[in-house]
C-alpha cells in the first residue's frame, strides 16, 4: 500500500481559483503547473516527460544546514529571512532556479530553546503571495500561517513563537492556499529545532553530532530544472538539497534527525539491516529507544536516530536507502573521543486526560469533474466555514479515515497540537506511530484514532491531508478554538 500514490501536480486549481504564475523564474516554454488530473488518480499515467538522470553516486558529500544567528538577543531572539527566488547547485555543475528562506535551498535552520521567545520576520520579495508555517508548532493563530493570511509582494509580517512546548524537530515551510504544494516543492522549506534542559541533561549527541537531514524526492528536465509535474516521476531524491552525497562521520555516536520534506513520497529507510537507535518522534523525545533496521517516513513525518559508528572500522561505508535504492552514504573516516550515552529511560509521555469529544474525519476526492477536488467529510476547503468548534481545554478523540475507493495514500497533519495514536484499523498502532505525533499516514481504506488537547490558544486552525498536491485542490478543514 505504500507504493499505491496516484496524484498530480497542481497548477490550475479546483474552484476556479488560479495558482500564480513563476513569472520571474521558470525557464521559458517551461510545462509545470499542469492542472490536476484524473488520470492521475485512477493510475492511467501521462507520459512521463522528466528525464532520468544518470548521476555519479556519492561524488558530492551532503552539506549540514547553516544555523541562521538571531540579528537581536535579549529576551526574545529576533530574526530576519527574506523569501526569495535564487539559484541552487542540486546537481553537480548545474544551477537550478528555486525559490527559498534567506537564498538557501532547504532554508537555514533555527535553533530554538523551550521558554524562549522567538521572533520572525519574513520579507516577501517574490512575485506572489506567499507565508509560512511552523509544522508542528503550538503558537497563536496569528502566527500559524492560516492558508489565507499570506504576505503580499514587498511586505514584511513578524511571527511569534513562544516556544512553550518540549525539544522536539520542527520545520517550517509555506502555506499558501493552491500555491502551498509547489511553493514547498521549489524549496520554501527549512528545519526549526527546539532543544530543552531536561534532553539536554540525557548526554545524547550533541553539536557537530547533532544532525538534521532533510529528505526529499524532485524531477528535473534536461537543463536540470525542477520540473512540477506528476509525482511519481519524482525519482531524484535529495538528501539536505544534494542528490545521493555522501557524508563523513567520525568513529563515535551520531543524532540524526530525518524529515520527510516531499510532498507526497514516503521513505521506507534502512542501513542494509544494520541497527539504529529510534529515540524521537515528530513531537519530540519518545519513552524509551527503539533499535530498528528500518523506518517508515510518511510526508512531514519526523523521526530522530542514534548511529553509532563506533562498531565499524575506519574504511567503512553504510548506505542509508529507500527500499533498495541508496540515498545517503556514510562514510566512517576518523576516530573521535565520545562521552554521550542512549539512557534506558528518555521522556516519559504526559496522561491522557479523559476525552469529551469523539469526531469523525474523512478524507476523499470528489471525482464526478472534470477536475479532482479534495474534500473532508464530503466538503471542499470554505475559508468561510468552520468546520469544528473546540472549547479550549478540552480533549477530544479523533477517527481519521482514509475514504478513497481508489488506492490513493492520504497522510493527516493537525495544526496548534500534538496528539496520541490510540488505534490503527481498531487494532494497535504500527511503530511509526509511537510517541507524540502531528502528522500520521493513512493508507487506503485505513483508519487512525487520535487523541490530542487542546490548550491556550484561541482562533482558528487548520487539520488537513499533508500530500500537499491534496490540499491545495481542497482536502482542508478548519477548527476554531473558542473560550
Amino acid at each position: 500500500m505504500l507504493n499505491r500514490r496516484r496524484l498530480l501536480a497542481l497548477g490550475a486549481t479546483a474552484g476556479g481559483a488560479m495558482l500564480l504564475p513563476f513569472t520571474k523564474f521558470t525557464p521559458a516554454g517551461a510545462k509545470d503547473g499542469v492542472p490536476l488530473r484524473k488520470e492521475y488518480l485512477l493510475g492511467d499515467r501521462a507520459p512521463r516527460t522528466g528525464v532520468r538522470r544518470t548521476l555519479a553516486p556519492f561524488t558530492t558529500q551532503m552539506p549540514v544546514p547553516q544555523v541562521l544567528q538571531p540579528v537581536q538577543s535579549g529576551g526574545v531572539d529576533i530574526y530576519n529571512i527574506p523569501i526569495q527566488a535564487a539559484t541552487a547547485e542540486i546537481l553537480p555543475g548545474v544551477q537550478t532556479p528555486v525559490l527559498t528562506y534567506a537564498g538557501q535551498f532547504g532554508g537555514p535552520t533555527i535553533k530554538a530553546k523551550t521558554g524562549r521567545r522567538v521572533k520572525v520576520m519574513y520579507q516577501n520579495r517574490l512575485d506572489m503571495p506567499a507565508n509560512v508555517h511552523l509544522h508542528g508548532g503550538h503558537v497563536p493563530a496569528a502566527s500559524d500561517g492560516h492558508p489565507m493570511d499570506v504576505i503580499q509582494p514587498g511586505q514584511a509580517r513578524v511571527y511569534d513563537y513562544p516556544n512553550d512546548q518540549q525539544g522536539a524537530t520542527l520545520w517550517y515551510h509555506d502555506h499558501a492556499h493552491h500555491m502551498e504544494a509547489e511553493h514547498v516543492y521549489r524549496g520554501l522549506h527549512g528545519f526549526y529545532l527546539i532543544e530543552d534542559d531536561s534532553e539536554r541533561a540525557l548526554n545524547l549527541p550533541s553539536g557537530a553530532y547533532d544532525v538534521p537531514i532533510m529528505l526529499r524526492d524532485s524531477e528535473f528536465d534536461a537543463n536540470g530544472e525542477l520540473v512540477f509535474s506528476d509525482p511519481a516521476n519524482r525519482t531524484t531524491i535529495l538528501a539536505n538539497g544534494k542528490a545521493q552525497p555522501f557524508f563523513p562521520v567520525a568513529a563515535r555516536k551520531y543524532r540524526f534527525r530525518l524529515l520527510n520534506a516531499s510532498n507526497e513520497h514516503i521513505f521506507q529507510l534502512n542501513l542494509g539491516g544494520k541497527p539504529m537507535t529510534k529515540i524521537a518522534s515528530d513531537g519530540g523525545l519518545l519513552p524509551a529507544p527503539v533499535q530498528v533496521t528500518e523506518m517508515v517516513l510518511a510526508s512531514a513525518e519526523r523521526v530522530e536516530v542514534v548511529i553509532d559508528f563506533s562498531r565499524y572500522p575506519i574504511g567503512t561505508k553504510l548506505v542509508l536507502s529507500n527500499g533498495g535504492d541508496p540515498v545517503l552514504r556514510f562514510d566512517v573516516v576518523r576516530q573521535a573521543a565520545d562521552t554521550s550515552r542512549v539512557p534506558a529511560q528518555l521522556r516519559a509521555l504526559p496522561a491522557l486526560p479523559a476525552a469529551t469529544v469523539v469526531r469523525d474525519v474523512a478524507m476523499s476526492f470528489d471525482l464526478t469533474g472534470t477536475d479532482p477536488i479534495g474534500m473532508i467529510n464530503g466538503k471542499a476547503f470554505d475559508p468561510n466555514r468552520v468546520d469544528f468548534q473546540i472549547k479550549r481545554g478540552s480533549t477530544e478523540i479523533w477517527n481519521i479515515v482514509n475514504a478513497e475507493t481508489i488506492p490513493l495514500d492520504h497522510t493527516f497533519h493537525m495544526h496548534l497540537v500534538q496528539f496520541r495514536v490510540l488505534e490503527r484499523d481498531g487494532g494497535a498502532p504500527l511503530p511509526q506511530d509511537a510517541g507524540l505525533k502531528d502528522t500520521v499516514l493513512v493508507p487506503p481504506g485505513g483508519s487512525v484514532k487520535v487523541q490530542a488537547t487542546f490548550r491556550d490558544f484561541l482562533g482558528k486552525y487548520m487539520y488537513h491531508c499533508h500530500f500537499l498536491e491534496h490540499s491545495s485542490v481542497g482536502m482542508m478543514g478548519q477548527m476554531e478554538i473558542i473560550p
